[in-house]
């Protein structure tokens, strides 16, 4: 089975700002849930959260067999955890299509190429309902505050493995969101260098 030591690093603290972000019986669609560790954790430890897990395809099968093994048997009363579901950022028809009150994805923005990060915002606007957030996990740079040395040289990697990734800065996410109703409205640093990020769905 799949397991991110990075996920397990972050999970808590992960569950920890959703707990304060998210309305009780939240319905939340991740995009890119990976190994499914965050899903798991949050849906063992906030009752009646709907969490709705996705990726693009070659994980789903590993990613169901965590949902199955681990997360079902210790669901949080009324939380669910349906079938992970086939979704790729770039393609609006393998989006679902029932309302949500948050998207949520982490270390996914710095990986997918910089023309989806608009994409994923316009269908998640489209998805949320009024009020709903998207919420973004990850390392950004940001023109005002110093980069850690470890930020760097992780952005480097990524650029020499492929040219299409790396990280975003934070002011043109954040533009981006905006032009599609995402504002943003709460920015969390949180350890290891990486932020929490809010959009919250403005019509």
């Amino acid at each position: 089975m799949l397991f991110s030591a990075a996920c397990e690093r972050n999970k808590e603290v992960i569950l920890r700002v959703l707990e304060g972000w998210l309305p009780r019986g939240a319905q939340l669609l991740e995009i890119g849930s990976g190994s499914g560790q965050h899903a798991v954790h949050c849906c063992s430890r906030m009752p009646a959260l709907h969490w709705q897990c996705s990726e693009p395809g070659p994980l789903l099968a590993e990613l169901e067999d965590r949902l199955d093994q681990e997360g079902r048997p210790r669901l949080a009363p009324g939380a669910a955890l349906p079938p992970a579901i086939r979704l790729d950022v770039s393609d609006a028809a393998s989006w679902p299509q029932d309302p949500v009150d948050a998207v949520f994805t982490a270390n996914t923005v710095h990986i997918m190429p910089s023309d989806h990060w608009p994409m994923l915002c316009a269908l998640a606007a489209a998805l949320l309902r009024e009020g709903g957030a998207l919420v973004v996990y990850g390392p950004f740079l940001e023109e005002e505050t110093d980069t850690a040395p470890s930020n760097l040289a992780f952005d480097a990697s990524l650029r020499q493995r492929d040219p299409a990734m790396g990280l975003r800065q934070l002011s043109w996410v954040t533009r981006e969101a905006a032009r599609c109703g995402l504002v943003l409205s709460a920015r969390m640093p949180v350890p290891s260098n990486n932020l929490m990020l809010q959009f919250r769905l403005q019509r």
